[in-house]
């Protein structure tokens, strides 16, 4: 089943169809419950059927007053980046390391007011030389740490800050319209499986610019491992969002440019396309 969060409220597909639920609570009560997949399979819940194209058109980022954490240098190819990009600031050893550790590269990524849904543009830093999308997997879990849903993120990076210092990474993945996420929240019976593919292309006019795939058997970290760091000394009294970061890298020579297109598909989840706007502060 998928989750949508709309203006007008909260709509569920299940089978192809989409349904208003009843009553319609608020978002943050309705994802935050550990048993969401049955409470959502159960048809009383069931209103208004509402057609998929308004569904489609007007859906937000999946999103209630949840903050957004995301995870580092999860597969080969990411540690293989950032050590290219800080090699030169003495910074590359640090990946290499958090690649092979125990403790997992877990990081605050932003509040969200700061988050685009579906549809919506996202920003690139201005004092930034060289900007890539992240296209990745990302967990719900309730305030528990049940991971019971699923969405597609977009970990919008700074690469040329991050690569001038490690230390910088907070300016680098934090600022505003620094992140999408959409265009549901997946909810299904059982974790995905680990053949789960993740692809991602970049149009630019008429063009395609980047394209790339990768599934979750490349990732080295299981999500429930990383959830569990995540929890071990703080609590999200609304469940939190934690993105699982990307095995999908772009070249050095490419960097985002205003009004290009990013699209990022999961299977299961569905599509999130975002295009780049102006240049942010």
């Amino acid at each position: 089943m998928r989750l949508y969060h709309l203006p007008s409220g909260s709509v569920v597909e299940k089978e192809n169809e989409f349904f208003k639920l009843v009553g319609d609570p608020a978002w943050d009560e309705l994802v935050n419950r550990d048993d969401l997949h049955a409470f959502l399979k159960n048809e009383d819940i069931h209103g208004a059927r509402v057609d998929a194209e308004e569904v489609f058109s007007e859906c937000l980022a999946p999103i209630g007053t949840q903050e957004v954490w995301a995870s580092g240098v999860t597969y080969f190819s990411s540690r293989l980046a950032r050590m290219e990009e800080s090699k030169d600031a003495g910074g590359g050893d640090f990946y290499s390391r958090v690649y092979g550790a125990e403790r997992p590269e877990l990081f605050f990524k932003t509040t969200p007011g700061r988050v685009v849904g579906p549809g919506k543009s996202f920003r690139i830093r201005r004092d930034s030389t060289w900007d890539v999308p992240e296209p990745e997997l990302t967990l719900f879990a309730t305030t528990s740490g049940k991971i019971v849903g699923y969405s597609v993120g977009n970990d919008v990076s700074s690469r040329s800050i991050e690569g001038e210092n490690p230390l910088y990474l907070p300016q680098a993945k934090t600022f505003d319209d620094c992140a999408c996420l959409g265009p549901c929240l997946y909810i299904p019976e059982h974790p995905l499986e680990a053949s789960t593919e993740i692809r991602m292309s970049v149009e630019r006019g008429q063009n395609e610019v980047f394209s790339g795939s990768t599934t979750l058997s490349e990732m080295k970290r299981e999500p429930e491992e990383l959830i569990g760091y995540l929890y071990r000394e703080l609590s999200f009294p609304v469940g939190v969002f934690l993105m699982t970061g990307t095995g999908i890298v772009p070249s050095p020579d490419f960097t985002l440019q205003v009004d290009d297109w990013v699209k990022i598909t999961i299977d299961g989840i569905g599509e999130l396309a975002n295009q780049v706007a102006i240049k942010c502060d």
